[in-house]
This record gives structure tokens, C-alpha cells and sequence, in this order.
């Protein structure tokens, strides 16, 4: 065991509470480094031991939980600091964050420049900003209150602030889509068939920000999603593409950070979102990308001028970065496969990649079409054959045997999860159905554990303009514990019409 030598040193206690990314401290209210530095609740302080530092948030302790001269760490400031049970730090309070001078000008309707946004990307990847700040951060950017200029400055900001990948080849493509819609999981069937084709495709996806289940959640109940650079380099040279969580290759540490907080207020503003996506294509290495902006009534861009701005502001930013963006506007009217929760969506792109006989067919056609304009967009179709050659690499199983490759490379292929707890909705009269709120779905499926959960979430078994008869499945809530069910389920009944039907003709 070390001996302490300052006033300000402390034993190190390993508290075993998960924080998330959270750095927090804790302290009896009457530690003697409390009082002389004059710590209180929330205060943000700054723990250094020979192997590394980091900003933490202070809770006070009024129980013996925490032992005189010690300071409790939670998980993530365990980790960070590389402790052992018996080391010691030195606790000082944290260093004045000088950047949040641009956020309060920013509050104040001004603009922040380059300089502006580097130094606060700077000290949110350094750990400087408390949750707290990294709320005012959000949002005064939201709301449509960053201009393109300020954009730019921001993508450019976050692209710097963490890990740069290069690849071999000069042309490299990469597939996203800004989200709002249930299911949806183009994305790996779209991979498999730009490598099956010889594309260099390294995709990294973040996991869900306000839906059930994003690309890296589903992939993650296939394979390993969490690759370091190193790995991510062996798939990509052996397959060509991967399906890798982003946040493990550290591409865009700052955007994984605000992300966490954009999640908690449910929030996703035009212009954090595009330098969200940009920045990591850019750290990716990609030179030249495809994104998906579904369209409608309860989607993410509910009307074709807002997803017309939307897709000029990706394509023009993108440029100014040196990043070649097509944008493509699509159906966002209703969600796409059956499945909507990481396992459930796994299940849904198995069956388009083998081309089993009860694929969504939503989710094969939207696959195949992104996939077109992805080997389009790469050179290896010419424009309008994309479709023809992405069709033909699914059907003859080229597709699916790229994709088992791809999980093997990362760390073999696994079967998905299957949910215990499970409870139909039914229809409580005949109809054709008129109207599926994707929200409502989405925040159904979340009450019943996804994407925490990996088997949960819902099976919809409607399409808009279906003809129902009473007595008919509607959807199927699916959950991991008895609890999850039935708190999806008060939910439910509070939305009946989640899926609204109306009267032949009406």
C-alpha cells in the first residue's frame, strides 16, 4: 500500500457503482481534503495519480460507506485512472472551463467561430464538462440556431478532437440514415453487398440515440460490434467492410458524448445531427457517401421541404469538408420489416440475407435500393444498373456469404436472442389500416427494454393499407422480465390507435 504525503491525498475505494461514462467521486462530508479545499455537493474535481487524471463530480457521503481518507470511485473513474485497491490521488478542484465563454455567448444569439468550437470540443473530450454543461452545450445549438458556417467549424471541431482513419484505397464508400423510422436495418445488407462488389466499405455505427435499436445494437446480438483500430483494420483489409460500433475505435469521442445527452432530452437538431454524421465519415476515412432521409408524418424530417434542407445541408457541408455526399429521400411513412429492437431487427436482415420465403419484403426492397445507389455512387455500376447488380448479388447468396465472413472476421456469428415475456395486440374491430405512428411505436418498444434489453421490443405484423378483421394480430410486444411487459403495455392502452384503423372506403 502506497503512503500518503499531502493533505490532499486519498486512499482510493472501489464503490462498484456504474455511472455509464460518468466520472464521479465520493467523500465523507467530513473529509479533512473536503474541508481544505472547500468541496461541496456536485463540485467538479480533479483526482491525479502517476498514471493518469480525470475531472470527476463530487457526491457527498453522510454514512461510513466511504471511510475517513479515502474517496470513493465509481466504475467509469476506476477505469480511467488505472487504480488498484490501495493507490492513492491527489484531489484538487478542476480547472476553469474557459470554453464555456462561447456557449454563453452563444445563449445570447451570437455565433461561435472555429476557434470557438475547437476549444469546447477540446475540453468535452478532456472530461471537463460536467453533464450539466454538456446540456448547455446542446442546447444552445438546437433549435435550427446554428448556421451553415457554424456547422462547418463544428464538424471540422469534432473530427479533430479524436482518431483519423486512412485506407489503401482512394475511394472509400460508407451508408448512413439519419434515423426516426422503427426497423429500418438496411445497413448491413447494404455492406455485405457493396463488398461482395469489391467496394471497400468500413462502416461504424453509433448505438441508438432516440430509437429501440441502432445498426451497432443489432449487430452486437450477430457478432462483435466493439473492434479496436487494429481489429477494425484486419476485417476491413480481409472483407473489405465491417459493422463496428463506433465508439470503440474513438473516431468521434466528443459526438459519443453528446449523444448520451441528446438521448436523455430526446433531441436531435438539423445541424448537430449533420455534423454528427459528417464527422464520423470523415474520421472513418470514407471519400464518398450515401445517406437516407426517411420522410413522413410521425418520422424524424416529417415534410419533403425539411428533408430538402436537410439533404442540401449534408451535401454542401460535406463538400466543404472534402466529403462527397448523395442524399436520398425516402418512404418514412410507416416502419420497414417486422421487427423493431436490436434481436428483432437481427432476425428481420437474416432472413433478407438468405432469402428466406417470409422476408419483410419492405426491407428487401429498401435494402437493395440503397444498395444500388451505393455501388453507383462507388463506380463499380453504372448509373441506373446499380439496381440490377445489387438484386443479383442478394438472390445467388453472394450478400450472405459476405456477411457471414464479415462476422466471423469480427468474432464469429451468433444466433440472436428470443424474448421470454411476450403479448399480442389485437384489433378490436375490422378496418384497413390508415395510420402508424412510428413515434408512439418507438417509445413502445423502448418501454418494453430495447435496446438495453437485446430480445426486446415489437413484431408489427400491419402494413398501411392492410385489410384487418377484429379478432387480428396487430403487433406482439416482446420483453426480457414480466415488468418490462407490463409497463409497454400501460403504455399501450393509453396509445390504441398506435395503429389506427378506418372503415373500408372511409
Amino acid at each position: 500500500m502506497k503512503t500518503k504525503t499531502n493533505v490532499n491525498e486519498l486512499f482510493v475505494k472501489r464503490m462498484g457503482i456504474d455511472t455509464h461514462r460518468q466520472a464521479i467521486a465520493f467523500m465523507p462530508r467530513d473529509c479533512h481534503a473536503c474541508r481544505s479545499e472547500g468541496f461541496n455537493a456536485l463540485s467538479r474535481v480533479r483526482l491525479v495519480t502517476k498514471q493518469a487524471s480525470v475531472i470527476a463530480t463530487l457526491d457527498i457521503v453522510d454514512s461510513d460507506i466511504v471511510p475517513a481518507g479515502y474517496v470513493g470511485l465509481s466504475e467509469s473513474a476506476w477505469q480511467q485512472l488505472k487504480v488498484k485497491a490501495g493507490d492513492v490521488v491527489r484531489v484538487s478542484h478542476a480547472p476553469h472551463v474557459d470554453s464555456l465563454r462561447y456557449i454563453r455567448s452563444k445563449l445570447f444569439g451570437n455565433e461561435i467561430d472555429q476557434a470557438g468550437f475547437n476549444a469546447i470540443l477540446a475540453d468535452i473530450v478532456r472530461g471537463h464538462y460536467s453533464d450539466v454543461l454538456l446540456t448547455a452545450f446542446v442546447t444552445s445549438c438546437a433549435g435550427e440556431h446554428m448556421n451553415r458556417n457554424e456547422v462547418i467549424a463544428l464538424t471540422r471541431a469534432m473530427v479533430e478532437a479524436g482518431q483519423r482513419l486512412t485506407w489503401p484505397q482512394a475511394l472509400v464508400v460508407d451508408k448512413h440514415c439519419v434515423g426516426g423510422l422503427p426497423g429500418n436495418r438496411t445497413t448491413p445488407i447494404v455492406v455485405a453487398i457493396a463488398a461482395a462488389n469489391g467496394l471497400c466499405i468500413p462502416k461504424t455505427s453509433s448505438r441508438a440515440i432516440t430509437s429501440p435499436a441502432g445498426t451497432a445494437d443489432t449487430m452486437a446480438t450477430l457478432t462483435t460490434v466493439e473492434l479496436d483500430l487494429a481489429k477494425m483494420r484486419e476485417v476491413v483489409s480481409k472483407e473489405g467492410g465491417c459493422l463496428a460500433w463506433g465508439g470503440a475505435v474513438n473516431l468521434s469521442p466528443a459526438d459519443d458524448m453528446l449523444i448520451r445527452i441528446e438521448r436523455a432530452l430526446e433531441i436531435d437538431s438539423e445541424g448537430q445531427l449533420v455534423a454528427s454524421v459528417l464527422s464520423k465519415k470523415i474520421a472513418a476515412g470514407a471519400s464518398h457517401v450515401l445517406i437516407d432521409i426517411p420522410v413522413g408524418p410521425t418520422a424524424k424530417v416529417r415534410t419533403a421541404p425539411a428533408a430538402a434542407r436537410l439533404a442540401a445541408e449534408l451535401v454542401n457541408v460535406g463538400a466543404a469538408l472534402g466529403l462527397q455526399v448523395k442524399a436520398h429521400i425516402s418512404d418514412g411513412s410507416q416502419p420497414v420489416g417486422r421487427g423493431i429492437g436490436p434481436a428483432l431487427e437481427a432476425f428481420d436482415l437474416l432472413a433478407v440475407l438468405q432469402n428466406q420465403a417470409n422476408a419483410p419484403a419492405d426491407l428487401r426492397a429498401r435494402a437493395i435500393e440503397l444498395a444500388a445507389k451505393v455501388l453507383e455512387l462507388g463506380g463499380v455500376a453504372a448509373e441506373g444498373q446499380g439496381l440490377v447488380l445489387a438484386e443479383q448479388t442478394l438472390a445467388s447468396g453472394a450478400a450472405w456469404q459476405k456477411f457471414q465472413a464479415i462476422c466471423q472476421a469480427q468474432g464469429g456469428l451468433r444466433e440472436p436472442p428470443f424474448a421470454e415475456f411476450q403479448q399480442d395486440i389485437i384489433a378490436s374491430h375490422d378496418g384497413i389500416v390508415s395510420h402508424i405512428d412510428n413515434r408512439v411505436l418507438s417509445r413502445l418498444a423502448k418501454l418494453a427494454g430495447a435496446p438495453g434489453a437485446p430480445a426486446a421490443g415489437l413484431t408489427l405484423w400491419c402494413r398501411l393499407g392492410d385489410r384487418i378483421s377484429k379478432g387480428d394480430r396487430l403487433l406482439t410486444v416482446n420483453a426480457e422480465s414480466p415488468g418490462e411487459l407490463a409497463y409497454a403495455l400501460d403504455y399501450q392502452q393509453l396509445h390504441p390507435d398506435v395503429i389506427a384503423l378506418s372503415e373500408e372506403g372511409a
